[in-house]
């Protein structure tokens, strides 16, 4: 038997055996939920009708799907509402996650998840998923944290807003952190009035993983919606940091908005990583970049950026910053641009879960971002 031959064979028909056995499934509460996520195999379907789920213990899921079929959670299409997980029922304490994804090749998309006792979804070691165009609010910790091996997942049009601890001191929008795996990526995400950081890299037991965030926001940070300041970090990308700071956490941050944020825009905390950030805007920071002398970074690439107001500190072993607003020579003013109202962060997404169309920080000349 020729074995390469035979490959594509067996591929075809591994294909076509999981298109044939899966499954469209279609709930509508909570008890059906939890009984299609039990049972679901690989190519799964299942479609949530608009409304409430009300839970009362962590939804955990744990059956993988697989490369060629993935198991897929949706809002139902026919639907003009979205679910809505609610979790207010679970205390608050680090064993309350509202969704436990332990599994990998799962698709999540167009599920609203409130008030989790702990993290709204705790992606915890697995792979391969994608999570779309959902929301994390009111969460006693963070509204999504990938830790615990967690790698190559994608976090895509997802919006993490008010989540607050009872000490209104550690709950960020989303996290990468502790134990993370390596090649996630977050793509087209919001984070803001969170108590502590729109996004935390900060690591612990682990070295040298990299995380890639595209067209993502962090604004109004460590602030709640009513203007009251936290007790916080308030950073709105924490890009890395450690106990012994000496673990690196290489960030790579693509057309990305740090923006009002009580802290720091671009944050270093003692990342020893890579940083890289291109074509980036920050502006009304406290500071709008940070990255300081004590404890370097590797090396900190900025390139085709815009900050207005004061750049911040630019330090690290290696650096590699040219072609950015502050290095043409001339202060940038406010009617330099169409719009320097950070408010414009926060318009509804489209009809597709992309982020608006707006003029916020759009120098003059330009089109609309």
């Amino acid at each position: 038997m020729n074995i390469m031959k035979t490959l594509p064979v067996l591929c075809l028909a591994l294909l076509l055996s999981n298109f044939l056995s899966a499954k469209e499934i279609k709930v509508s509460t909570t008890s059906e939920l939890i009984k299609a996520v039990e049972s679901a195999n690989a190519g799964d379907r299942i479609y949530l009708k608009q409304g409430r789920y009300a839970f009362d213990a962590t939804l955990t899921i744990k059956r993988d799907g697989s490369a060629l079929a993935m198991i897929s959670l949706l809002d139902d299409p026919t639907d003009a509402g979205r679910p809505l997980f609610d979790f207010s029922a679970l205390p608050e304490k680090s064993s309350s996650n509202g969704l436990l994804l332990k599994a990998s090749y799962w698709h999540i998309k167009g599920i609203d998840v409130t008030k989790a006792g702990h993290n709204g979804l705790k992606v915890q070691g697995g792979s391969h998923n994608l999570i779309e165009y959902c929301t994390f609010s009111q969460c006693r910790d963070t509204g999504l944290q990938l830790s615990d091996g967690a790698s190559q997942n994608t976090v895509l049009n997802c919006d993490s807003f008010e989540n607050s601890d009872s000490k209104k001191e550690n709950a960020d929008g989303f996290a990468c952190k502790m134990d993370v795996g390596t090649g996630n990526k977050f793509v087209g995400c919001r984070s803001w009035n969170n108590m502590d950081d729109g996004w935390d890299g900060y690591l612990r037991g682990v070295d040298s993983v990299t995380t890639s965030y595209e067209n993502c926001w962090a604004f109004l940070n460590g602030i709640s919606k009513e203007g009251v300041i936290s007790g916080g970090d308030g950073n709105g990308f924490k890009t890395g940091g450690s106990d012994d700071k000496t673990l690196k956490h290489n960030a790579v941050y693509i057309r990305c908005i740090a923006a009002a944020n009580v802290a720091d825009g671009f944050d270093h905390n003692s990342n020893r990583g890579n940083v890289t950030i291109y074509h980036c805007v920050a502006h009304n920071n406290k500071r709008n970049m940070a990255f300081l002398k004590d404890n370097p970074l590797s090396k900190l690439t900025v390139k085709n950026s815009i900050v207005h107001g004061p750049v911040g500190k630019l330090f690290a072993d290696s650096i590699d910053i040219n072609h950015n607003s502050w290095q043409a020579g001339a202060a940038l003013k406010d009617d330099d641009f169409r719009s320097v109202d950070v408010k414009l962060l926060l318009l509804p997404r489209k009809v597709d879960g992309s982020l608006p169309d707006i003029s916020y920080l759009v120098p003059i000349e330009v089109s609309h971002r």
